[in-house]
């Protein structure tokens, strides 16, 4: 499955299920957030109907939001899911289903639509955390026994990995991640969700935004129960397309061809002439965007 065809399947899922679809924001994040220089995820753009200052178009919203990131940085090149820009693919509730729906939403799609298998599909949970004062997400636990998934397959961690926040203020909340067993080529039997391993490939986080988090580390409740996901394009991609790592898809294919067109070097040849062809793709791609939207050097 190619990745426009990932983009629109998303998409129309979800506006057959009443979420109005709108279109990518800019990489330039709007005036009313300046806690970010670009925009680095699906729910920036909708920051005021989350904390109820703005009134949203529509309870339900789906987009693929333009996005670009760079504390990883550095690790672009070196695994196999690494990205500076990337499409993020999500749905928004704005006080309306929350956690029992964005599951069921997530779980019917992952393996109606797309076809993931649902034993090789692991879920990581917020385990607590003391400084927050929070305690396990117990509602999300069970949200993913009733749509079928084993405790055996839920995994509780702590607020590096399932606490979400846009930046160091304004709204978070804890978060539940979708991982795929990418089987035996890719890493041990014991590898897990959050080991940073390849084997276990997060696609898809959930994000119960709930709370509003204060330049002091307060925490107060958001005016409404809210639901704020981002689905991978080009991770969903490799899984779906059967291939290594992102820069293996059919969107970064020919970029990572003419790499090797323009340097005489063969992607695969050794280490570091596979990882500057990655780094070339990524960050001529990631340059692109962002020129197209008004960044310069």
């Amino acid at each position: 499955m190619k990745a426009a065809e990932i983009r629109e399947r998303f998409l129309s899922f979800f506006e057959e299920r009443d979420h109005l679809r709108v279109p990518s924001g800019s990489l330039v994040p709007p005036s009313f957030d300046p806690s970010v220089l670009l925009t680095t995820a699906g729910m920036q753009p909708f920051r005021p109907y989350f904390r109820g200052e703005e009134k949203p178009p529509h309870p339900r919203l789906t987009s693929c939001q333009k996005c670009f990131r760079t504390p990883d940085i550095e690790e672009v090149g070196k695994t196999a899911r690494h990205l500076t820009f990337f499409e993020m693919l999500g749905n928004f509730s704005f006080g309306d289903y929350f956690k029992q729906g964005a599951v069921e939403y997530a779980w019917e799609l992952s393996t109606g639509v797309f076809g993931f298998d649902p034993e090789r599909i692991w879920v990581t949970v917020f385990g607590g955390d003391e400084e927050l004062g929070l305690g396990a997400d117990d509602e999300a636990i069970e949200c993913w026994r009733s749509v079928g998934v084993p405790d055996e397959r839920i995994v509780h961690l702590g607020r590096a990995d399932n606490f979400w926040q846009a930046g160091p203020t304004g709204p978070c909340g804890p978060c539940s991640e979708l991982y795929y067993d990418r089987g035996p080529d890719f890493g041990g039997d014991e590898d897990r969700p959050g080991d940073d391993t390849e084997r276990m490939l997060e696609f898809w986080n959930l994000v119960f935004m709930q709370l509003e988090l204060g330049a002091d580390g307060s925490l107060t409740p958001l005016p409404a129960n809210n639901i704020d996901t981002g689905l991978g394009l080009d991770r969903t991609a490799a899984l779906l397309q059967g291939v290594p790592s992102v820069y293996e898809t059919d969107q970064f294919k020919p970029l990572v061809e003419l790499g090797e067109e323009l340097s005489g070097r063969r992607y695969g040849q050794d280490f570091e002439t596979t990882r500057a062809l990655r780094i070339l793709a990524d960050h001529g791609r990631g340059m692109n965007f962002l020129m197209a939207d008004g960044v310069v050097p």
